[in-house]
């Protein structure tokens, strides 16, 4: 009867964990609007609008420089965030490294810019790509860094 009820709470506590891994290993993907990020009251206080981000597939000019391409794979905490919160708070982080990468490099945009994630391209000149799980959330952009006129 001890053999019986042990199996019982071990098959109990297996289960347990396994549903309790498969929340953790989450990885839902979202597409969200660019513009409800740069426009977002810390968008505002933390983007330079001296530096342009130019999405893919829109069209950015003429190029004076090219100083090269850029990726950037940002994760944050989503702890106690909903996924969108999470996607934003992420997706902003993003940008300030690639607005970071132009500044660097004494550029003036960035260009050709599309999500990344796990290697995958999504262009959008509209909505990024964000995975949310139930502990991290995460964004990869790449594009060009570039001077325009």
């Amino acid at each position: 009867m001890k053999a019986a009820r042990w199996l019982s709470t071990a098959l109990v506590i297996g289960s347990i964990a396994m549903a309790s891994s498969q929340v953790l290993a989450r990885d839902t993907p979202y597409y969200l609007p660019i513009q409800d990020v740069i426009d977002s009251p810390e968008g505002q206080e933390r983007l330079n609008s001296n530096i342009r981000f130019v999405f893919s597939p829109t069209d950015a000019g003429e190029v004076i420089e090219d100083h090269g391409p850029v990726v950037t794979n940002r994760k944050t905490n989503a702890f106690n965030k909903t996924d969108e919160e999470a996607c934003r708070w992420v997706m902003l982080s993003a940008l300030i490294a690639l607005q970071d990468r132009a500044r660097e490099e004494g550029a003036n945009a960035v260009i050709n810019i599309e999500s990344f994630y796990e290697q995958q391209p999504f262009e959008s000149s509209t909505e990024y790509e964000c995975h949310a799980g139930a502990l991290m959330a995460g964004v990869a952009l790449r594009g060009q860094v570039v001077t325009l006129p």
